[in-house]
């Protein structure tokens, strides 16, 4: 039987799911904003096999996300973590990566 086609919000999660199994060392840092603005600091911290799943039901949801893999600039080849931003309605999307750290990849949801 084949295989169903993944569903938007599982395509978007794949660059995740696919980094956790290649790096199950690698942990995720969850912000979340506001109209107010964003937390400076994460609300919580994830396990490598708990972002996707932790992600797509948020999504399932209605929420809003950015997700960036995250290296320290001087090691840009290696991942360091993933940051999950989440956010509602017309509340603006997280700003640049504090300095020091650059952008291995990156997804935004809903794309556009």
């Amino acid at each position: 039987m084949a295989k169903p086609d993944p569903t938007p919000i599982e395509a978007f999660l794949a660059p995740l799911a696919r980094l956790a199994l290649t790096q199950p060392e690698i942990e995720a840092l969850v912000f979340w904003g506001g109209a107010e603005g964003w937390d400076a600091e994460p609300s919580e911290a994830l396990e490598s096999e708990e972002i996707a799943f932790y992600a797509e039901g948020l999504l399932q949801d209605g929420f809003h996300m950015v997700w960036t893999v995250a290296a320290l600039a001087e090691a840009a080849a290696v991942a360091d973590h993933v940051r999950l931003h989440f956010w509602q309605d017309d509340a603006p999307p997280p700003g640049d990566l504090p300095a020091g750290w650059v952008a291995l990849a990156s997804g935004r949801w809903p794309p556009g």
